[in-house]
C-alpha cells in the first residue's frame, strides 16, 4: 500500500508548484466560507442595535466586505476549476506516456496472451478517474478539514452543547463509509474487467468488419456484444446497490444532523439558554458541515474508482519485458550479415514442449536461405529469433560471430528487415507509410525506394500519388498494392539482413510475379531468408533447408533436393 501511494503521489512531482497555488487557493477558498456566516451573525447580533447613522454606514462596509469574500471565492474556485483540472490533464497524460511507452517495450510472447481492447481501456477510461483522484482528492480533503474543524472552532465558541449534537453524527458516516469503501472497491474493479471485455469484443469485431459482413454474421456479433454488455450491467448493479445503500444513507445521516440542531436549538430557545441569532449562525454553518461531509463521500467514490484504475495501471507497469538490453550490450552501425544458429532450442513461454529442438546452421553473409516444410514446423519462429522477437530457450544465435544477446535490441532490429504475408499499413498517406522505413528519409527517397518495389506506377495512378490516404490498415489498396508498399518500406530501411514470411502466398499470379521480382530486387547482396508456400518462388535459392518436426531434415539446391527423392520432393509434387 505504501509503495503504491508512493509511486501514485511521484506523479505530483512535475507540478509542485501548480499543486500547492491549488492547495493555496482551496485553502483561501474554505475560510472565506468560514467568514461569511460570522459577519451575518456579526449584523443580527451587534449592528442592528447601532445608533440609525452608524447602522447604514456599518451594513455598507459590511456589505463591501461581503462582495469582496464572494470575488475572492470565485477567484479561487475560478483557479481550482481551470488550473486544478489542467493539472490533472497534465499527470493523466504522463500517465497515459508511460503506459504507452512500457506498451512498446513488451514483446510478442506478452501480445500473443492479450487484447488490444482490454490494453485501449487501461490506457484511456482507467486513467481519467486516476487523475480524476490525483486533482479533486487533496482539494477536496483539505477543503473538507478546514471547514469541519473551523466549524467546530466557531460553533463551539456560541455554543458547546448544540456543536456535540451537530457533531456526534460524524463518527458514524465515517465507521459507514469505511465498511462500504471496502465492498466498492471490489465491485469497481469488477466493473473495470467488464468494459475492457467490450472494448476487446468491439475492437474484434470492428477490426474484422469485412469477414463479418462477407458471412453476413452481424447477429453473431450482436449476440456476442449483447453477452458482454449483459455481463457488465450486471456487475454495473451490484456496485450500484453498495452506492445506493452508501449514499442514501449517508445522506440521511446529513438530514439528521439539520433535524438535531433544530430540534435542540427549539428547545434552548424555550428555557433560554440559546438565542435566536445564534441558532440562525447554526443553520447557517450547518451548510459548512454538510458540504464538507458530503465533498468526503464523494472522495470515497472517487478514491475506489480511481484507486483500483491506479491498481489496474500497476498491475500493467509490473509487467517487466522478457527481452531487454543486456547491461553490457554494445551499440553496432550497419552488420555484414553472417547469421549462425549454434544449437538453438525453442518453447513458448506457457510450454515446455519444444518447437524447435538443437537447430544448427550457418548462413554466410548475402546468401539467399529458403524454408520450407509443413505447416507448423517452426519456420516462422526460427527467423523470429533472429531479431529476438522471441529470445532462445537453449543454445544461442550469432551474427558477425557475435551473439545476438549482446547488440542492443534497436540497433539489431534496424539491421533486420522483414516483409511479411500479413501487411500491416497505417491509416495515413503512402508517403507516410512508405517513410516509416526510414523516418529520416526524403521525398526523393521514398520515390526512389517505391520505384525500386515497383510501387511508382500503381502510386501515380492516384489522384492524389503519394499523398493518397489510404484507410485503415490500407483497406484502399490492394493485396499486391500493399505488398510492394510494404517492400518499399523495406528498400528505405535498407538493411543487410532480410526476412520474407511467405510475402507472396495470399497473392493472384500476376501480382506474385511483379511482387516476386521487386522481392529479388530487394535481395541482392543481403543475407535473405525465405519462409516460401509456393515451392516454384524458391527454385533459384542458392540453399533451400526442409524443416520438419525432426528440425533441419534436408538441405540443398531445389535440383539436389529433388534428386534426393525425400520430403522436399514430396512437397514439390503435391503442390
Amino acid at each position: 500500500m505504501k509503495t503504491k501511494l508512493k509511486k501514485l503521489l511521484s506523479y505530483y512531482k512535475p507540478y509542485k508548484g501548480l499543486f500547492f497555488s491549488d492547495m493555496l487557493f482551496a485553502i483561501l477558498g474554505a475560510a472565506v466560507t468560514l467568514v461569511i456566516p460570522l459577519v451575518v451573525r456579526y449584523i443580527t447580533n451587534e449592528v442592528i442595535y447601532f445608533e440609525a447613522d452608524k447602522v447604514m454606514k456599518t451594513i455598507t462596509m459590511l456589505g463591501l466586505l461581503l462582495v469582496f469574500l464572494v470575488a475572492v471565492e470565485f477567484g479561487c474556485n475560478y483557479f481550482i476549476a481551470f488550473y486544478g483540472h489542467m493539472m490533472g490533464a497534465k499527470m493523466e497524460a504522463n500517465m497515459r506516456s508511460d503506459i504507452f511507452g512500457h506498451y512498446q517495450k513488451l514483446t510478442f510472447a506478452f501480445y500473443d496472451n492479450q487484447k488490444v481492447g482490454a490494453l485501449l481501456s487501461r490506457i484511456t477510461s482507467d486513467l481519467f478517474d486516476i487523475t480524476e483522484l490525483l486533482h479533486h482528492g487533496p482539494e477536496d480533503i483539505v477543503i473538507s478539514i478546514i471547514k469541519l474543524l473551523g466549524s467546530f472552532i466557531i460553533l463551539a465558541n456560541i455554543n458547546l452543547k448544540l456543536t456535540m449534537t451537530a457533531f456526534v453524527f460524524v463518527p458514524v458516516m465515517g465507521v459507514f463509509a469505511g465498511y462500504y469503501n471496502r465492498k466498492m472497491k471490489v465491485a469497481f474493479k469488477r466493473n473495470r474487467a467488464r468494459i475492457a471485455d467490450i472494448n476487446s469484443q468491439i475492437e474484434d469485431s470492428l477490426s474484422g468488419i469485412r469477414v463479418v459482413k462477407s458471412f453476413a454474421n452481424e447477429h453473431i456479433e450482436m449476440k456476442k456484444f449483447q453477452n458482454g454488455n449483459d455481463n457488465f450491467v450486471a456487475a454495473k448493479k451490484i456496485s450500484y446497490r453498495y452506492m445506493a445503500s452508501y449514499h442514501s444513507t449517508l445522506n440521511a445521516l446529513t438530514t439528521l444532523v439539520t433535524v438535531g440542531v433544530l430540534i435542540a436549538g427549539a428547545r434552548g430557545l424555550t428555557t433560554g439558554s440559546i438565542e435566536v441569532t445564534d441558532l440562525v449562525t447554526f443553520l447557517l454553518y450547518i451548510n459548512n458541515f454538510i458540504e464538507p461531509v458530503r465533498k468526503l463521500i464523494n472522495f470515497t467514490e472517487m478514491f475506489q474508482n480511481g484507486y483500483s484504475g491506479f491498481d489496474r495501471f500497476l498491475e500493467m507497469m509490473s509487467i517487466a519485458p522478457d527481452i531487454t538490453d543486456d547491461e553490457d550490450a554494445v551499440s553496432v552501425d550497419r552488420l555484414e550479415g553472417r547469421i549462425e544458429f549454434e544449437n538453438v532450442s525453442f518453447h513458448y513461454s506457457d510450454s515446455n514442449e519444444n518447437v524447435l529442438a538443437h537447430v544448427n546452421l550457418d548462413v554466410k553473409a548475402g546468401e539467399y536461405m529458403a524454408l520450407v516444410g509443413p505447416s507448423g514446423v517452426g519456420k516462422t519462429t526460427l527467423c523470429s529469433l533472429i531479431p529476438r522477437f522471441y529470445e532462445v530457450s537453449g543454445g544461442s544465435i550469432k551474427i558477425d560471430g557475435t551473439d545476438i544477446r549482446k547488440f542492443k535490441l534497436a540497433d539489431l532490429r534496424n539491421n533486420i528487415g522483414i516483409v511479411q504475408q500479413d501487411v500491416y499499413l497505417f491509416a495515413g498517406t503512402i508517403m507516410e507509410n512508405i517513410r516509416y522505413g526510414n523516418p529520416g528519409a526524403t521525398d526523393e527517397d521514398v520515390i526512389r525506394a517505391a520505384r525500386r518495389a515497383n510501387a511508382h506506377d500503381f502510386i501515380m495512378s492516384f489522384p492524389d500519388g503519394y499523398d493518397t490516404d489510404i484507410g485503415q490498415r490500407g483497406a484502399k489498396l490492394s493485396g499486391g498494392q500493399k505488398q510492394r508498399l510494404s517492400i518499399a518500406r523495406v528498400f528505405l530501411k535498407n538493411p543487410p539482413i532480410l526476412i520474407f514470411d511467405e510475402a507472396t502466398s495470399a497473392l493472384d499470379n500476376e501480382s506474385e510475379r511483379v511482387v516476386q521480382q521487386s522481392l529479388e530486387s530487394l535481395a541482392k547482396n543481403r543475407t535473405t531468408f525465405v519462409i516460401a508456400h509456393r515451392l516454384t518462388t524458391i527454385r533459384n535459392a542458392r540453399r533451400i533447408l526442409v524443416l520438419t518436426e525432426n528440425g533441419i531434415e534436408e538441405q540443398g539446391t531445389h535440383e539436389e533436393l529433388l534428386a534426393r527423392k525425400g520430403v522436399y520432393e514430396s512437397l514439390y509434387h503435391a503442390r
